[in-house]
């Protein structure tokens, strides 16, 4: 079998420019009006050859990191709305979803790190992922039990006290039955 790629950090020659200069190179870059030849003549007439392809790699590889930070923050920003629009809500769902999401961006874009990933690590992570499914469904179905338990101890509670009175007993007896049944739908 043949050696191993190692992945190293990716450098450019921008990010070895001083700060001030790079900040200067990234300020450029977000005014489309300037082309990656212009940057490129701007950083030669500072003193540093840089050619317009390695302006154009470091343009790419930053707008990647930004978009993925932007993507991070509107999907916290989501969650924060939700989790303040809905405090009593179960929210590992919605963690869940979106570590998914991150997971399948991940699986998109690393074929040949999972063509490289030993076999016993990759049957570890689909049975992590598994038994987190198993988990949640095991509450889920616990939560419905003890959610039961609670409304028929409730209406035999509420009956003995409102026994004497047939209609509204009915009545109540109803309104149990509807709250119990929304208390039992799924999501």
């Amino acid at each position: 079998m043949g050696k191993q790629r190692t992945r190293t950090r990716i450098s450019s020659k921008i990010d070895e420019l001083p700060e001030e200069l790079r900040l200067k190179v990234d300020v450029m870059l977000a005014d489309t009006s300037n082309t990656y030849a212009y940057i490129s003549e701007f950083l030669n007439n500072e003193g540093y050859k840089i050619s317009k392809s390695s302006v154009g790699r470091y343009a790419t590889r930053t707008n990647t990191a930004t978009q993925r930070l932007l993507e991070a923050q509107a999907q916290t920003e989501k969650l924060i709305q939700v989790v303040k629009d809905n405090p009593e809500a179960d929210y590992t769902e919605a963690a869940i979803m979106m570590m998914m999401s991150g997971l399948v961006d991940k699986v998109a874009m690393a074929e040949e790190e999972f063509s490289e990933m030993p076999l016993d690590k990759a049957g570890r992570l689909i049975a992590s992922l598994s038994r987190t499914k198993v988990y949640k469904d095991r509450v889920r179905q616990d939560m419905k039990k003890k959610a039961d338990i609670a409304f028929r101890q409730m209406e035999t509670e509420m009956m003995a006290v409102i026994k004497k009175d047939a209609e509204s007993a009915e009545q109540l007896r109803n309104i149990l039955t509807k709250a119990k049944e929304r208390m039992m739908e799924d999501d």
